[in-house]
């Protein structure tokens, strides 16, 4: 009998007006995204290539370590083929883009968990918001239960029938924007991409289904249909709009953190002429005593004169030697007071900011939409995690290449210390180069594990309500 009771369900909707309206605009929405975003990724691609090479041509000439660590250090993640479906956070329009061409500032692109939270969540209710009201009003509800129809079943058959008459259109559609996919080898989508798809299908399944039930719950507490469907757009909005909007806002206010420009300010501050003041001061209380010691050094020479000087004087070597390792402790001893304190307040913005990241993220978790949100972009590696991942690895990068700089420069100092190295072309072609790698799916898989489980609870506890409503339905 539920089997029966899933088909009429399946075959209502299938035949209904609202059914060829959004399969319509899913078919239309579905395969225009994946044209756009593939044609998208693979032009971005194309220019993370073509800007790794001017890099490495950057590297062959003007290879100065004084501003080599601007040039290399790596500002967001690579394209990634996910992008050929998600446009997720870390493929965002960063300020050059938006001087070029405002227009995808002011209109970004949609991709498929935009597709999914907004326009299925929609049109799951648009299916599902007269679920019991619309039958008792034709009066096919008083008949079903007059032949004894168990209440569950009635209620189980319109959530399953309605999801299944959803996902016609959605899988059709999603099947000929994965025909572009295919058909574009640039994009390079592998068996971890197709399983990661697989995975968001499965928690689009679930947050459809949510909805769905929301719309029978909703159906179960009006006994007409135009009062259900008010109801249905106001909780539309409120999980949708309102909770995941206004929970940044809150978590300011719970756990304010300060201003991140004028604490970079500071911190610019703090390495820039403060620095270089502090930096100043300790290279003339070195210089004075080490002029004591070595009066020679006194005397101002040319740069070209102090080399051609070292080179047949080994007594004003040794000076000279020593003027170096004064001149560079100075403005090592500089540099490590003014990374400390810019570090400390640098670190101290990171934890507030944290803190309130942490509690907007708990707070948005009430809404569907935030939970796939994260859900989608998390597995997709293009959501906040993927970008706390990719500052893990820019950190770990950054020592080596420091640690890299450090050694370099004190080998060459001791080959001809005369030169300022800093500020000098030289060979980096063993510079380490900064490679990015995905997390692992079972590392996201499991990350995921709470928004995919609170959309399920969310799931499971709206069915329970939807039934105890109904069992007190009346139904004349």
């Amino acid at each position: 009998m539920l089997r029966t009771l899933i088909k009429k369900e399946i075959r209502a909707g299938l035949f209904s007006f609202r059914f060829t309206v959004i399969f319509a605009l899913l078919l239309v929405v579905v395969f225009v995204t994946a044209l756009v975003l593939t044609g998208d990724a693979v032009r971005k691609g194309e220019e993370f290539s073509s800007r790794r090479s001017a890099i490495e041509d950057y590297l062959k000439n003007y290879a100065h370590f004084n501003r080599l660590r601007n040039v290399v250090a790596p500002s967001s993640p690579p394209p990634i083929p996910a992008y050929g479906l998600f446009r997720g956070v870390t493929s965002d329009v960063n300020i050059e883009d938006f001087d070029n061409d405002p227009l995808p500032v002011m209109f970004p692109l949609i991709d498929l968990t935009f597709i999914v939270a907004i326009l299925l969540s929609l049109a799951a209710l648009v299916f599902s918001y007269d679920a019991v009201c619309g039958d008792k009003e034709d009066g096919t509800l008083k008949l079903a239960l007059a032949n004894s129809l168990a209440r569950w079943k009635i209620l189980l058959s319109k959530v399953l029938g309605a999801s299944a008459t959803l996902a016609v259109p959605f899988l059709v559609s999603l099947g000929l924007g994965l025909l572009v996919i295919v058909f574009t080898p640039k994009l390079d989508w592998r068996g971890v991409n197709w399983a990661t798809l697989a995975l968001v299908l499965l928690g689009a399944a679930v947050y459809v289904v949510l909805f769905v039930i929301l719309g029978v719950l909703i159906s179960t507490r009006h006994h007409s249909s135009s009062s259900s469907i008010m109801t249905s757009l106001f909780v539309w909005v409120l999980f949708i709009l309102v909770i995941p909007n206004l929970s940044p806002f809150l978590a300011s206010l719970i756990s304010p953190a300060p201003s991140r420009i004028q604490t970079y300010r500071a911190a610019d501050r703090m390495t820039d002429v403060e620095r270089d003041e502090l930096g100043r001061k300790l290279q003339s209380e070195r210089m004075e005593a080490l002029v004591k010691r070595y009066p020679v050094l006194a005397e101002r020479l040319s740069e070209a004169e102090a080399k051609a000087r070292v080179a047949r004087d080994p007594a004003f070597r040794e000076a000279y030697e020593a003027r170096v390792r004064e001149v560079q402790a100075a403005w090592n001893e500089a540099n490590r007071i003014q990374n400390a304190k810019r570090n400390a307040l640098l670190g101290e913005l990171e934890r507030k900011e944290q803190a309130q990241t942490r509690l907007s993220r708990n707070i948005s978790l009430l809404s569907p939409l935030a939970d796939y949100t994260y859900l989608a972009t998390d597995l997709t590696s293009t959501g906040l995690r993927d970008q706390a991942h990719f500052t893990l690895i820019r950190r770990l990068w950054e020592r080596s290449y420091w640690d890299y700089v450090q050694a370099r420069v004190a080998a060459l100092q001791k080959t001809d210390p005369a030169v300022d190295w800093w500020n000098t072309a030289v060979d980096v072609s063993d510079m380490p180069r900064f490679q990015y790698k995905e997390e692992d799916l079972a590392s996201r898989l499991k990350g995921v594990l709470l928004p995919l489980g609170i959309l399920m609870a969310m799931a499971v506890a709206a069915f329970g309500a939807a039934y105890v409503s109904f069992v007190k339905y009346d139904v004349r």
